[in-house]
């Protein structure tokens, strides 16, 4: 047994030293793929086995070494690399994340072992070989896409900080052009909400989008997209990313947007066709689509950029080895990450390398003398309702004359309703100078003809005539008679009539459908929905509460801190007359005292407690235990009080309520605060009221039948009688917004009185009714009508004046209504501290001039003459000839000197002689 185990042992021993003297060597490379990408290593153990046997034809062998690590984790990467290191690697192939990549670089450059990447990096190594075309390279790719599409204004949507040095290129190169870019980070939060940066690309002009993001955040940011409505015909998109075409478009193809991606290999290539059944197949990989006969079906996975970088990076680093044809010289060694030592033959093998050139599944393989790569071939591809499509080649030039080809014009979608029907079409197209709906252009230049125009109706006419494909003249209808149809005669007027004689085609303007219209004229699908409200001035300010500082704490509460004062006033009273710590020698000199005085009087007490609230204290200092633990508590708690009321007080001196005589129709019709009413003479809203059967809305019609002097002959009339008379108008909501976008003093009170929408009229049973109605259901779908919407309301014609008022930065300053409470307060109290305080003089004087039988009048006016002298803070002791005083003021006894400072304190140091 012995003998076995040491023939075996001389066989393992001889066994290399027998290969290398034959010239044969294994070269071990080692790769660090992440948990949530196992396939990577499927392909690099696939390429080294068909690498081993197509260029080096197993003279030499590539032995491959891979390690399993946690997704974005560099310490684990360190850990597990300088591991490998440690068994002797000549190259190491990196992570894909971004952390672990820049960590495993900054390693493999200090210990000079060659490291081959494969993913977006801008950083430059000593050792390092990129397969991924440079993101600086990407930024001309993205130059002549600009150039060539004629992008004159578009918006650069990106994903987080590693793609900000693309921007900071594109931004440079397309300064000089002095074209408007706008820039938005759509990851924010990180939370993978991208909706709200997506609503600002949607409210904002730009329709031509760039989009630099990673393959994992791409799809749920088109999927959001779509969802508000930035997927659609009126958009066109870049987007930047070499992953694009793995990425499932279907929900896309329809949508008539122009979507324009790069790739960097062809996905149809029999190598990629071959490699992807290899690794299905190797991985036992399988998607299965159920039948109805239980037959299942195979599908093959999907052959991604990082994979075909890695599948080319071993073949090169094969080829480097074909060419260097001795590998005596690249035999790794063990090195340790806790010394500084270096493979000798790491800058050797990247030098080699560098000059290696190789054609694999990504094309021509070449690098400058940085490891960057060069001279490769992008695939320009888009999305069409066939999927994606290729449409041309971007070639790199090392000198700089790159150049973009086109094998096919650049896709653009055309409605597929563009048909006979409206295909060399003119309508005339009948409306009103109604703001906003259709206005003249301020210009200084004399317009004519369609350029004279402006507004929603006209820029609706103009989306429609886009997707259908007709053209159009505006008629102005210069009495802005809108017009009426006869439910028997079927003849209509105004604008109405025009439409059904012939003189138009078409009718748009702030025109409601109604029945009474509807006999006359067809309509189209509302493009607004609207109601009747009411105008009126917005609310006034109530004067504040005389006494607002009150209002932070509640009624009950205000009671509850009054017995709570009081109780405890009580509690310190009680507690220090039976404590006998608070029991106390008034005459420190006094060794034996016959009697012993208490600070906690019922006064005391009280004082001492209020001051306690009102944040002041007092001299008054409690000295027993139980006397000192209500003292402790009853600070505590008006620490609790006091800050809660302060916090509040700001709030409440500062609170203006809003007053408005009429909230609804009711108060209206009911005359609340006799504020009078009307409408437009003869318009829908008037017309409304009279046919309506709602007993408010009768009584209403009722007022504005019996005082036509309150009925106006337009909108603008009756909107100037809201702004400057106590007068509500009664409208569309609709224009009630836009009035109150622009008159600041206006709003709209209420809620809608009805239901009803503007529509497009028409001859009756026009053919085209329902093709303009199902474009305007699909502008109202890709949020083209919002769109315009805002323009019109919200941004142009002095729109958002009111909205963009902004408060003072300062604080706004307080008033005596604010206020004046509190000095009520203080005046009421000082008033009754002087009552007091006199009938308390008063009643000494009083008591004095009884005592001592002197005359109350000669004490009282002896007393006020030394009072208004208003000078000196001593005051004579009188009435000193009494003997029985001065025989009880000799005697001094304990007794008799507490009695005298009793009645002394009584008296304001009045002592009696």
């Amino acid at each position: 047994m012995k003998v076995r185990e040491l023939c075996l042992l001389l066989i393992c021993s001889v066994a290399p030293l027998v290969k290398v003297a034959s010239g044969q060597y294994d070269i071990n490379i080692g790769l660090l793929y992440e948990d949530n990408n196992p396939l990577i290593a499927k392909i690099f153990d696939q390429a080294i086995e068909s690498a081993n046997s197509e260029l080096l034809q197993n003279t030499n062998r590539l032995v491959g070494r891979t390690a399993e690590i946690t997704y974005g984790n560099a310490f684990d990467a360190s850990r597990k690399l300088c591991k490998m290191m440690s068994e002797g690697v000549a190259a190491i192939f990196g992570p894909i994340s971004r952390g672990p990549s820049t960590h495993a670089m900054s390693l493999t450059d200090e210990k000079e072992i060659l490291f081959i990447d494969t993913q977006w990096d801008d950083n430059v190594r000593q050792t390092t070989i990129n397969l991924h075309p440079d993101p600086k390279t990407l930024v001309l790719v993205l130059r002549d896409l600009v150039e060539a599409y004629e992008w004159e204004e578009f918006t650069i949507l990106y994903e987080s900080g590693p793609y900000l040095p693309v921007l900071d290129d594109l931004l440079i190169i397309f300064e000089k052009f002095g074209h408007p870019i706008t820039v938005r980070r759509y990851d924010l939060n990180l939370s993978g909400n991208y909706r709200n940066v997506l609503r600002k690309i949607r409210q904002s002009p730009d329709y031509r989008i760039i989009i630099v993001g990673s393959v994992e955040t791409l799809p749920e940011l088109l999927k959001q997209a779509q969802q508000v409505g930035l997927i659609t015909h009126q958009y066109q998109y870049i987007i930047v990313n070499l992953d694009f075409h793995t990425l499932d478009l279907e929900p896309y193809q329809y949508s008539e947007s122009n979507i324009t991606g790069i790739r960097i290999f062809n996905p149809e290539d029999v190598r990629v066709q071959q490699l992807s059944a290899q690794i299905t197949e190797e991985d036992d990989v399988f998607a299965y689509a159920e039948e109805e006969d239980t037959e299942m079906e195979a599908v093959k996975s999907q052959v991604t950029t990082a994979m075909a970088l890695m599948y080319d990076a071993v073949y090169l680093l094969a080829e480097t080895f074909r060419h260097v044809g001795n590998l005596e010289l690249f035999q790794p060694e063990s090195l340790a990450c806790e010394d500084s030592s270096t493979w000798a033959s790491g800058l050797t093998l990247f030098n080699y390398m560098k000059t290696t050139t190789y054609r694999g599944i990504t094309g021509e393989i070449k690098f400058d003398h940085h490891g960057l790569r060069t001279d490769f071939t992008l695939d320009i591809i888009e999305l069409t309702t066939a999927g994606v499509v290729k449409t041309g080649t971007w070639n790199w030039n090392p000198n700089g004359n790159n150049s973009l080809h086109f094998e096919r014009e650049h896709h653009t979608f055309i409605p597929e309703n563009v048909d006979l029907l409206f295909a060399n079409k003119t309508f005339v197209v009948v409306t009103a100078i109604s703001a906003p709906y259709g206005m003249l252009k301020e210009t200084d230049v004399p317009l004519s003809g369609n350029d004279q125009y402006e507004g929603f109706g006209i820029d609706l006419i103009h989306e429609l005539s886009v997707m259908l494909g007709f053209n159009y003249t505006f008629k102005m209808r210069e009495d802005k008679n809108y017009g009426t149809c006869d439910n028997i005669t079927k003849m209509c007027t105004g604008m109405l009539g025009d439409v059904t004689a012939g003189r138009a085609d078409l009718a748009i303007t702030d025109l409601t459908m109604t029945s009474d219209r509807e006999p006359g004229v067809d309509f189209t699908m509302p493009f607004m929905n609207l109601g009747i409200s009411i105008l009126y001035r917005k609310p006034t300010k109530e004067a504040p509460d005389f006494f607002s500082f009150m209002s932070p704490l509640s009624t009950e509460v205000w009671i509850y801190l009054g017995l709570a004062y009081l109780t405890v006033s009580l509690s310190l009273f009680i507690l220090g007359r039976l404590s006998p710590a608070e029991w106390d020698n008034p005459y420190p000199c006094v060794e034996e005292p016959t009697v012993l005085e208490n600070q906690f009087s019922l006064n005391n007490a009280m004082w001492f407690t209020i001051g306690a609230v009102l944040q002041q204290g007092s001299e008054i200092a409690p000295k027993a235990p139980s006397t000192r633990t209500v003292a402790s508590i009853w600070w505590f708690f008006t620490l609790i009080m006091v800050s809660s009321y302060t916090a509040n007080l700001a709030a409440f001196l500062t609170i203006e309520s809003l007053s408005s005589p009429i909230n609804s129709a009711e108060d209206l019709a009911n005359n609340v605060g006799g504020v009078t009413y009307g409408a437009k003479s003869g318009g829908s809203t008037f017309n409304f009221f009279k046919g309506s059967q709602h007993e408010v809305y009768k009584k209403m019609y009722e007022y504005m039948a019996a005082h036509p002097g309150m009925m106006t002959s337009s909108n603008e009339e009756g909107v100037d009688k809201a702004e400057n008379e106590n007068y509500a108008f009664l409208m569309e909501s609709t224009s009630i917004e836009y009035n109150v976008e622009r008159k600041c003093k206006l709003t709209q009170i209420g809620n809608l009185l009805d239901e009803k929408g503007y529509g497009i009229a028409m001859r009756k049973n026009s053919p085209y009714r329902n093709e303009l109605s199902q474009a305007i259901l699909n502008l109202q779908e890709q949020g083209v009508l919002s769109k315009m919407k805002t323009k019109w309301w919200k941004e142009k014609r002095g729109g958002g004046a009111c909205s963009q008022k902004t408060e003072s930065d300062s604080a706004e300053e307080l008033g005596m209504p604010n206020l004046g409470g509190i000095y009520c307060v203080l005046i009421v109290g000082s008033f009754l501290g002087s009552i007091y305080g006199i009938v308390e003089w008063f009643c000494v004087i009083y008591r004095r001039a009884r005592r001592f039988r002197v005359p109350l009048k000669e004490e009282l006016l002896e007393e006020l003459k030394f009072v208004m002298r208003c000078s000196g803070n001593t005051k004579e002791v009188k009435h000193r000839k009494s003997s029985m005083r001065s025989s009880r003021n000799s005697s001094l006894t304990l007794e008799s000197i507490g009695t005298e400072n009793s009645e002394g304190a009584n008296l304001h140091n009045d002592d009696d002689s």
